[in-house]
């Protein structure tokens, strides 16, 4: 599994597709720890993580000591109305973390979302941190709903 690195206000974002994905859970897994996150924030839905093989992410993130944050997003959509509600605090919380990877399920649209709009509330002009989100992870947003969410619309 490819993890995608971009440093956002200081400090270093990777974004991946969801462990299991391509099958090889453990493989994938020991992909994301030996990069060696803080946290891991998954925006996939239960159903998704189950359906992977994932279901045991959480329990096995916390055995290594990594933090794990779950805010669902339904795949090729937008944040839904509590998670906006509670955007600026948790935008604080992400950029303030340390060594950080945000995964969707394949890594693109909601993953993208996510670190986009952190980039924007981290300062950075929003054509500028999509250029340069693009440039490590080209598939970085997918639809006209993502993009607008996260150019604060």
């Amino acid at each position: 599994m490819e993890i995608a690195g971009i440093e956002i206000a200081g400090r270093m974002r990777g974004i991946c597709p969801m462990p299991g994905r391509t099958g090889d859970y453990a493989g994938d897994l020991a992909a994301l720890l030996s990069w060696q996150p803080a946290l891991v924030v998954t925006l996939a839905e239960a159903g998704e993580m189950v359906a992977r093989g994932a279901a045991s992410l959480p329990a096995d993130l916390a055995a290594a000591g990594v933090a794990w944050l779950h805010l669902p997003i339904p795949d090729f959509g937008t944040p839904p109305r509590a998670l906006r509600a509670g955007w600026p605090e948790i935008s604080r919380r992400l950029l303030g973390a340390d060594r950080m990877i945000v995964h969707c399920m394949g890594g693109c649209g909601r993953s993208g979302m996510i670190l986009l709009r952190l980039m924007i509330d981290a300062g950075e002009a929003a054509e500028t941190a999509l250029a340069r989100l693009r440039a490590a992870r080209p598939c970085a947003v997918e639809t006209k709903a993502q993009m607008a969410w996260a150019f604060g619309a």
